[in-house]
């Protein structure tokens, strides 16, 4: 997962894709990401003003791909530590969400498994979640303004939701002309 560190207010805008994080505490920074069925965690020290946020991409992953940082226990725990290293406390530490849309109606419903795992994981470590907006149709991007904790979600509009179609039915009868 790629880190990326705002200290001094110099890129005070940081987007980050699929399996990165970003933390930082200048009074400016704004920490941006657009999501699908994907979710992003915003965490901050309302003390130590110091945020950040992930985005992940798959709850979990297979156990041979334990180091991957698209998978969301892998990306809370980096997003934590590095929000830990940077002088927040974990006892302090609020949450926000946003994410976890049905981008393919019937094809899978990850969007939902990752809503799910990311409440459960703040319930486990017993960080309050002070802000939701899961599930749904559309993209979303968020902005996070990490050394006040505050965030604003804007749905894209120009999305759609991928139908599956049904797949013809193969016969096993042969036709010889």
């Amino acid at each position: 997962m790629t880190a990326i560190l705002q200290k001094q207010p110099c890129d005070l805008r940081t987007y980050i894709a699929q399996g990165e994080y970003a933390i930082a505490d200048a009074e400016d920074a704004v920490i941006t990401t657009v999501l699908g069925s994907c979710v992003a965690t915003c965490l901050w020290d309302p003390v130590a003003r110091i945020g950040g946020m992930n985005h992940f991409l798959l709850p979990e992953g297979p156990p041979s791909r334990s180091d991957v940082s698209s998978f969301g226990a892998n990306a809370m725990e980096l997003l934590i530590n590095a929000l830990i290293r940077s002088g927040a406390l974990r006892g302090r530490l609020r949450a926000k969400v946003f994410g976890g849309a049905e981008m393919y109606k019937g094809l899978t419903n990850v969007g939902n498994q990752n809503g799910r795992f990311v409440l459960s994981y703040l319930e486990r470590e017993g960080m309050p979640c002070d802000g939701q907006s899961l599930g749904g149709v559309q993209a979303r991007r968020v902005e996070f303004f990490p050394a006040q904790g505050k965030a604003r979600q804007k749905l894209v509009e120009d999305t759609h939701i991928v139908e599956k179609r049904p797949v013809p039915e193969i016969s096993s009868d042969l036709e010889l002309f």
